[in-house]
């Protein structure tokens, strides 16, 4: 029995789903490399753990190179991506079970990473909030269900919605694709199957075949774990292109806690070689923003300079490095 961590793309059936409907559904999933059986591990339950946790390593170690082979693919919705965000789009992020909450996942972490709005990366998991911890029954199952959740954002064609489902098949991504496109907006679509009906109804189709799973059908595991490096490069490459990022320190951080604050000086001195009473006095004088403060280290300005020549470089500490006057 699949447990709700488990239900990536395991359709759920309600209790109207026919004998023909089930025996369909059925067929489907074993045409799915995600969902083929592997005879040789039908006796790993009477493996030793360590034999167990060695196979399961080994499994793990496969899927950078499946994610490489879609780098070119990756790049061009990254692109893509970075243009609509760049005339103010939002990335919306649409999958049920794991896939959805790893786009939420992949959403809650950019606020305080890159100091984004919370309306300007969404994760929306089949089921509401609710199915973030608890399996929804059926909310995969239904396209209608996307475009409600799409419909109360607004959706305009300036927005990019990244279906995410391990099989390709799930209708709940698949709706949410097939909505955003028809309004005009960017679409990807993120499966672990080739050929699959995810990818075929977006823009950008981007197919990491991870192959069968340790344990039969359970997409938590493998195709779980391309998902999130994936998104991972979705979003961070993305906020890259943007100017969330000064070279590779994270200049857009939200200092929201002791942590961060701590994380704040550090980026402030590494990119500036700044003493730590230069440092405090350019966070005192930008409101504790990091790459305003990196700024008027480097460029020489003051605090309200800064704010405006990175405005007028749309955020780019470099291009507001350059405009900066020279003293």
């Amino acid at each position: 029995m699949t447990s709700s961590a488990d239900a990536t793309d395991a359709p759920s059936h309600p209790s109207h789903s026919s004998p023909s409907d089930l025996r369909d559904v059925r067929a489907e999933l074993e045409s799915l490399t995600t969902e083929a059986f592997r005879p040789e591990l039908s006796e790993i339950d009477q493996l030793p753990t360590l034999d167990i946790a060695k196979l399961m390593n080994g499994e793990d170690a496969t899927v950078p190179g499946a994610v490489a082979a879609q780098l070119p693919g990756i790049a061009a919705a990254i692109d893509a991506i970075a243009e609509r965000m760049g005339r103010g789009g939002r990335l919306v992020y649409a999958g049920a079970g794991t896939a959805g909450r790893l786009g939420v996942l992949d959403a809650s972490e950019c606020p305080p990473t890159f100091n984004t709005d919370p309306s300007e990366v969404v994760g929306l998991v089949a089921g509401g909030p609710a199915a973030m911890t608890t399996s929804i029954e059926g909310a995969e199952d239904s396209a209608e269900l996307a475009v409600e959740d799409l419909s109360a954002l607004d959706l305009t064609a300036d927005d990019v919605v990244v279906g995410v489902s391990a099989s390709g098949r799930t209708p709940y991504a698949i709706g949410a694709v097939e909505h955003a496109r028809a309004l005009g907006a960017l679409t990807v679509g993120l499966s672990c199957n080739a050929d699959s009906a995810l990818a075929a109804a977006a823009d950008h189709g981007i197919e990491v075949v991870v192959g069968p799973e340790l344990l039969t059908g359970s997409t938590r595991l493998k195709a779980g774990t391309a998902q999130k490096l994936v998104l991972n490069m979705l979003s961070t490459i993305t906020m890259i292109r943007l100017g969330k990022t000064y070279g590779n320190l994270m200049v857009d951080v939200r200092a929201s806690n002791e942590k961060l604050r701590a994380r704040s000086r550090r980026i402030v001195s590494l990119a500036t070689g700044a003493s730590d009473e230069e440092i405090e006095a350019a966070l005192a004088a930008t409101d504790g923003e990091v790459k305003n403060a990196i700024l008027t280290i480097l460029g020489n300005v003051d605090g309200p300079t800064a704010a405006r020549l990175l405005e007028e470089s749309n955020g780019h500490l470099r291009a507001a490095l350059a405009a900066a006057p020279r003293l």
